[in-house]
């Protein structure tokens, strides 16, 4: 157990939060008095943030929780330049349009984590182009540039690596760290923002900020980031073959956000009912210690809590019935994701694997079926060119494929 003074950051490390603190000491006691405001930044690279951005998104949650000021950041700025952060190619340079748009979808998900508000705790979502759209160029490179060594800019992580690999970086993602630190003077300056976290791989940047403020004139600024979220298999947390796992409803329905809990690895579910639900210390202790095949209860505890949090708990409870009444019961379960196709002329098999999301190509399909792997009603499938028709329809008008025991989509008829 930790032994931190504030009731924050003993729950941050009893929950296997913290991975690196700048000022554990100094931290701890402004979080004491409830003196922290702390932000995460979130780029606006697609519609909406997946699970490997939930760890920083319940960051924020449970420092509101314990009375602490939060900050929801978007980067509306920082996005026209691209983070290179754990990348080997440059991000691809958005418009404005899709910025904006990507910005909408993003801010639907803070809502169901933080409460929003005008209260002294209440959460504030703010965008980094306020104030980064109307720099000048030369007064930032006099007023913010000079603080910055290029020797130490070029042996930070997010750069040597692309070096090492003799990747391109280009001149403006190379400024990215500039303008992040200049993020974190300018809330400090604007709102009294303490705290920046954010995942392990910031480190570097969040370190430039707080060095930033320093010369600045700010008040002190501290640093903390998260441990690299990966399975126990060693496989990047949020990625299937699917695709990445989507927190917008639209883009990953709850019955399959609730199905990748599920279907969490033994291994890796003590860690995520920590880290992804607000389950007590006292109720996980006890479903970690479930053995045999009642682990699969304390699977379905993660699955029914992760969901609840962002989708509801009338989502999460519909969610779990269609999945005991799916493999409990044999029943097609109209709680399933469903798809609506034209089967008058037929569909391919194969297509409709990749289009279930059960394959990203016809010829990843075909191998599934030819491993005896992908159902149509129950029954497995033998021949990679099957049609589906109409005449698949079962009693309930629908035609239930599936892959393996926990993959089912409805194709109904358009």
């Amino acid at each position: 157990m930790s032994t931190y003074k504030s009731e924050f950051l003993n729950m941050l490390a009893n929950r296997g939060y913290i991975h690196q603190c700048s000022d554990a000491a100094g931290l701890d006691a402004l979080a004491v008095k409830g003196d922290v405001t702390a932000y995460i930044g979130f780029d606006c690279t697609a519609k909406s943030l997946h699970v490997g951005s939930l760890v920083q998104i319940m960051l924020l949650h449970w420092a509101q929780a314990h009375g602490q000021k939060t900050i929801a950041l978007m980067g509306g700025g920082t996005t026209r330049v691209g983070d290179p952060s754990g990348r080997d190619e440059s991000r691809k340079l958005l418009t404005l349009e899709d910025i904006e748009d990507n910005k909408g979808g993003i801010q639907e998900v803070f809502k169901k984590f933080l409460r929003f508000g005008d209260g002294p705790k209440d959460t504030i979502m703010v965008d980094n182009a306020e104030w980064l759209v109307k720099l000048n160029y030369l007064e930032m490179l006099r007023e913010v540039g000079r603080h910055f060594s290029v020797n130490r800019m070029l042996a930070m992580d997010a750069v040597k690596l692309r070096l090492e690999r003799e990747h391109e970086l280009s001149f403006i993602e190379f400024n990215y760290m500039v303008l992040q630190a200049y993020d974190f003077a300018e809330l400090a300056k604007r709102y009294g923002c303490n705290l920046q976290m954010g995942g392990s791989d910031q480190w570097g940047n969040i370190v430039n900020g707080i060095d930033l403020g320093r010369r600045m004139g700010t008040h002190q600024l501290y640093a903390l980031t998260t441990p690299l979220i990966t399975l126990a298999s060693g496989a990047k947390m949020g990625k299937t073959t699917s695709g990445a796992v989507w927190l917008n409803s639209d883009m990953r329905s709850p019955y399959d956000y609730w199905q990748f809990w599920r279907n969490t690895e033994d291994a890796d579910m003590g860690r995520f009912l920590k880290l992804f639900t607000t389950l007590p210390m006292a109720e996980i202790s006890r479903l970690e210690a479930l053995g045999g095949s009642e682990i699969n209860d304390a699977k379905k505890a993660l699955a029914n809590e992760a969901t609840a949090m962002l989708h509801g708990r009338k989502a999460a409870e519909e969610a779990a019935e269609t999945a005991r009444k799916t493999f409990e019961e044999g029943a097609s379960a109209a709680g399933l994701p469903t798809l609506d196709l034209d089967l008058t002329v037929g569909i391919g098999i194969l297509q409709a694997a990749v289009l279930a999301g059960f394959a990203t190509s016809n010829g990843e399909a075909r191998r599934s079926i030819q491993g005896g792997g992908i159902r149509v009603n129950d029954v497995v499938v033998s021949d990679d060119k099957m049609q589906l028709t109409a005449e698949n329809l079962g009693r309930d008008g629908v035609i239930k494929i599936s892959m393996g025991k926990k993959k089912h989509v409805l194709i109904r008829p358009s």
